[in-house]
């Protein structure tokens, strides 16, 4: 599906924490742009609306287009400070499908180059982050560097109907372990946990990367009663597919205490929530 690309310039570029992002230690967030062209059906971020910065049209047409903050590294330049902990990004993909053709993300890490922060720490589900490795890896000897890279199923099936625009599972395995091999600090995370065969994701995740292993389900109101959650599309996916457990709590509590006895059992740390974040803050 075509999108559109846009640009705007902004007010602030880092924003101090809140919330989830907070408590996991961060202190600012750093978002590049407003809207992601992944447009994945499950994704919490249109559900906050306005809390999440957006405008009407980015939660009405979700995904398709983007409109990137384009005076994003100028910005840095007067706000980045030693002392921070930044988080990029808790609501768009900084390498999502229109960053292969804005760029915006080497001039980003160019400024953070500069003026190194703290901990840095990127979110992301884009193989497209290879593309800047030389830059990741100067970035890593000035500054505590995070690759935080999703991984949601083992199977290829359940990440064309619930993603079909990410990269196929195999490209992301690739994209963690060459990050890996190159001497980046790469987690597998595996957030949302889409329907999936819990042990053998657990497995493709503990070979993919040398980190403990994160994990999250998919939001659900009986759990997080207030804030963003999962989208409907994504919950009429898993209604048409007769994947609807996938969205009960004591189910995704089962999952969870099966992928967490794998990544024990290999002799790695796994946690949910804010108490794994907290591990790419650290």
């Amino acid at each position: 599906m075509p999108f559109q690309v846009f640009q705007t310039e902004v007010k602030s570029v880092l924003s101090a924490t809140c919330g989830f992002i907070a408590e996991a230690g961060f202190t600012h967030s750093l978002t590049p742009a407003r809207n992601c062209t992944f447009a994945c059906s499950y994704c919490y971020v249109p559900t906050m609306r306005v809390q999440g910065g957006l405008k009407p049209d980015d939660w009405k047409q979700w995904g398709q287009f983007t409109t990137f903050k384009a005076n994003a590294p100028e910005l840095l330049r007067k706000q980045l400070r030693a002392e921070q902990t930044i988080y990029c990004s808790p609501l768009v993909d900084p390498y999502q499908p229109a960053e292969e053709i804005e760029q915006l993300m080497p001039r980003i890490l160019d400024e953070a180059l500069a003026r190194p922060p703290r901990i840095f720490t990127i979110q992301t589900r884009g193989p497209l982050i290879l593309r800047d490795l030389d830059r990741l890896l100067a970035l890593s000897r000035w500054t505590s560097l995070r690759v935080s890279f999703s991984l949601t199923t083992n199977r290829e099936d359940v990440r064309r109907w619930y993603e079909p625009r990410c990269a196929t599972i195999e490209d992301r395995l690739h994209t963690i372990r060459e990050l890996r091999a190159a001497g980046i600090v790469t987690f597998a995370t595996l957030a949302p946990l889409l329907p999936c065969d819990p042990e053998e994701l657990a497995a493709i995740a503990l070979d993919a990367t040398d980190r403990d292993i994160i994990a999250d389900p998919l939001h659900v109101r009986a759990v997080k009663r207030h804030g963003a959650t999962t989208r409907e599309a994504a919950i009429e996916i898993s209604r048409r597919r007769e994947f609807s457990a996938w969205l009960d709590p004591e189910f995704q509590a089962a999952v969870v205490e099966r992928i967490g006895r794998v990544v024990t059992n290999a002799g790695r740390r796994f946690a949910t929530g804010t108490e794994g974040f907290r591990w790419l803050a650290q």
